[in-house]
């Protein structure tokens, strides 16, 4: 079985800087795209940050400039440096990532964190 569990949610004012980490643990053979991902009330669920299987990194363009995602292979982890956050960035952060997991067998499998709530308030 494989768990991504983020951490770093909670509340931060306008202009101020939180980050955002995501790990996977499990029988995980390979990760070949991992990312970010919101979904604010009454929204649809939408691509923040994601580095892509073909090693490119994508970003919303509403984050350009404020947002930066990194990661520790070693580690499996993906962060999420979220500076400046304006009101509008408010939402559940959920992680994604495109594996390749062991089991009887290699195994293609798509997964999801539990979201963690950022809310941009002063």
């Amino acid at each position: 079985q494989v768990q991504l569990v983020e951490s770093g949610g909670g509340l931060v004012q306008p202009g101020g800087s939180l980050r955002l980490s995501c790990a996977a643990s499990g029988s995980i053979f390979s990760i070949n795209a991992m990312g970010w991902y919101r979904q604010a009330p009454g929204k649809q669920r939408e691509l923040v940050a994601a580095f892509t299987s073909g090693g490119r990194i994508n970003y919303a363009d509403s984050v350009k400039g404020r947002f930066t995602i990194s990661r520790d292979n070693a580690k499996n982890t993906v962060y999420l440096q979220m500076n400046s956050p304006k009101p509008e960035d408010t939402a559940v952060y959920y992680c994604n990532a495109d594996l390749v997991v062991r089991l009887s067998s290699l195994k293609y499998l798509e997964v999801w964190g539990q979201g963690t709530l950022v809310t941009v308030s002063s």
